[in-house]
């Protein structure tokens, strides 16, 4: 009698727990469809034939093809950060080249996934606020090279990054 009533007990927590995850599974999906419906952008008639062709294809994909192109004509699509240039002593404090100083700003890089993928997709997930499937794609294309998860971040965060992934079982860069 009690063991049924146990055995009850947990069906109706895994029930319950089942359909919370339904449900973000539909919050997330009602979260990607506003995305897509952001405004739209005027595309010009040279670049339609383009604009379509990307839009079809997968996010590991156009992650792969950002890094041909910037090795083919030499440009990075990351975003540029103009800093003021630094004036008299304040200039080692801001940055300047002077010798033995720390690196304040890292680009944190998934270089392996390791054997619990699902944990290391919630990372990212966490960490760069993608959806379900953008962060899956990431992860898919960091088995195969090392993908870039993301840049400019100070150096506690990244630390602090570094370690989530590790405790996923997740190998990270910090460059």
């Amino acid at each position: 009698m009690v063991e049924e009533k146990e055995i009850k007990n947990k069906e109706e927590k895994e029930e319950k727990k089942e359909a919370e995850e339904k449900e973000e599974v539909k919050e997330e999906a009602k979260g990607e469809k506003k995305e897509e419906e952001k405004e739209e952008v005027e595309v010009p008639e040279k670049f339609k034939k383009i604009v379509q062709e990307l839009e079809e294809m997968k996010v590991a994909d156009l992650a792969e093809l950002v890094k041909i192109l910037e090795k083919k004509f030499g440009v990075s699509a990351a975003p540029q950060v103009v800093a003021a240039a630094p004036s008299g002593r304040g200039a080692a404090a801001a940055g300047g080249a002077g010798a033995g100083e720390e690196k304040s700003v890292f680009n944190i890089e998934l270089t392996e996934v390791g054997a619990k993928k699902i944990e290391v997709i919630k990372v990212v997930r966490d960490v760069t606020g993608k959806g379900l499937k953008e962060s899956k794609d990431l992860v898919d294309a960091a088995e195969k090279e090392p993908q870039m998860i993301k840049e400019n971040v100070k150096k506690e965060e990244a630390e602090e990054i570094k370690k989530k992934f590790e405790a996923a079982g997740a190998k990270v860069e910090l460059k």
